[in-house]
């Protein structure tokens, strides 16, 4: 790639990036700048301990390809309502012998940050081969796969999916190790626990969206089943995300918070 093309590829994404500031709501607080949550924030274990959590973001097997910034523990961080949603979620679940598997929850503001430096960072697509092998990382921020903001941040959203029980183990990501396309059939792409659902967590392609029409049969069961189930108890989805649910109304519609995912966050520790 020449040196001219390369400047021109910055360029674009600069563009991307201020014209995603200048679209953020423009009620959104500014982050708060405190290590503590309010009390009203709770450790999804403490509410149901026999949800499933493989914290991504807290491993390098994620789209960036490393530990994300404010990931200290392995743990999911909800406003209690959304956990006590989440709970009667599970219960009905379990009753059809399936369990609920979160991906992320909250999510602090400095980790978003760290997506929108990784996306900036033309040169460093590592992962490319499995999270978006078919977009160009110039387009990031334009198609709406990176953005300033996230609703996770709020404390109410969260990313997951569905194990048929009993749950097998997932085996862990060794980095380096040869990468498969994230919407490629179930039994090639790197193995996940859960239900097909078509493709992998965090696929930046358009078969994610939940109700694309090219996914069908047992993979859009699936989604149907996670959605008809969350949907019933208050939570929206995101039609861009298989896995993105947001419990209504949230606490705190319009605050992003920073604090790290950490029990010392919290006012209770578990």
């Amino acid at each position: 790639m020449t040196r001219l093309s390369t400047l021109a590829r910055r360029l674009t994404v600069t563009l991307a990036t201020l014209l995603a500031v200048t679209a953020a709501p423009a009620t959104a607080q500014a982050k708060t700048a405190t290590d503590k949550a309010p009390k009203d924030f709770v450790a999804l274990r403490t509410v149901d301990p026999t949800i499933i959590q493989e914290m991504r973001y807290f491993t390098p097997h994620n789209f960036v390809g490393e530990r994300i910034d404010g990931y200290r523990q392995p743990l999911c961080i909800l406003t209690r309502p959304a956990a006590e949603a989440l709970h009667k979620a599970q219960v009905r679940l379990l009753r059809q012998g399936y369990s609920l598997k979160v991906y992320d929850c909250y999510r602090p503001q400095r980790a978003v940050d760290h997506f929108v430096r990784w996306a900036e960072d033309l040169d460093d697509q590592t992962l490319k081969g499995e999270f978006y092998p078919n977009v160009d990382k110039t387009r990031l921020f334009l198609d709406g796969y990176i953005a300033e903001k996230s609703g996770h941040s709020r404390g109410s959203t969260m990313d997951l999916t569905i194990v048929r029980l009993p749950a097998k183990p997932t085996r862990p990501y060794l980095p380096g190790e040869p990468l498969v396309p994230c919407y490629a059939p179930k039994t090639e792409r790197f193995p996940d626990n859960s239900v097909d659902m078509g493709t992998g967590f965090d696929c930046f392609d358009t078969l994610f969206h939940t109700l694309d029409p090219r996914v069908q049969g047992e993979q859009r069961a699936n989604r149907l089943l996670l959605k008809s189930t969350l949907e019933a108890l208050g939570f929206v989805n995101l039609a861009e995300e298989w896995w993105h649910y947001t419990y209504k109304p949230e606490l705190y519609p319009d605050t992003y918070f920073d604090f790290p995912v950490s029990s010392k966050s919290l006012t209770t520790h578990w």
